[in-house]
């Protein structure tokens, strides 16, 4: 079940970025909810909300690392819940993709932009960081249900 999982969120991860880069770079943004949503091609050269720009190497390090452990651990867990299974997943997932990213472009391709009119924008993202928000957020889950 992993491996479907993260197959289905790396072929996302990558065809929407490849489409970013050969498609909207050069088209430019495309709003498709006006005052709220838009595609927009950014090259991020940092972390999350652009900390550690230009930190390429530290960041493909600590991504290697964390993927090893996350990686590691879901090997030794003996009992997998579909909860613990999905986390799991889709953490790897996003990581992996942002990593690939990294190594093979020296940035990682952003293009959901989420923003209240021209006041307020959330930083741009990606599919591999909605793979890690929500794996993220299941893995929570999962600790609080274990904990009880």
């Amino acid at each position: 079940m992993i491996y479907i999982i993260f197959l289905i969120g790396m072929a996302l991860d990558i065809l929407t970025k490849q489409w970013a880069m050969n498609g909207l770079k050069p088209q430019g943004d495309i709003t498709v909810i006006p005052g709220f949503f838009d595609l927009a091609y950014l090259e991020n050269r940092g972390a999350a909300f652009g900390i550690f720009q230009g930190k390429v190497v530290l960041l493909v390090l600590v991504t290697f690392v964390v993927l090893s452990i996350l990686f590691l651990n879901y090997l030794k867990t003996p009992k997998k819940s579909l909860l613990f299974t999905w986390s799991n997943a889709l953490i790897l997932t996003g990581a992996l993709g942002n990593l690939l990213d990294r190594v093979r472009l020296g940035y990682v391709v952003d293009f959901l932009s989420l923003h209240y009119k021209n006041q307020y924008y959330f930083p741009t993202f990606n599919v591999a960081d909605i793979c890690i928000t929500f794996g993220t957020g299941l893995l929570i889950l999962y600790i609080l249900k274990e904990v009880e």
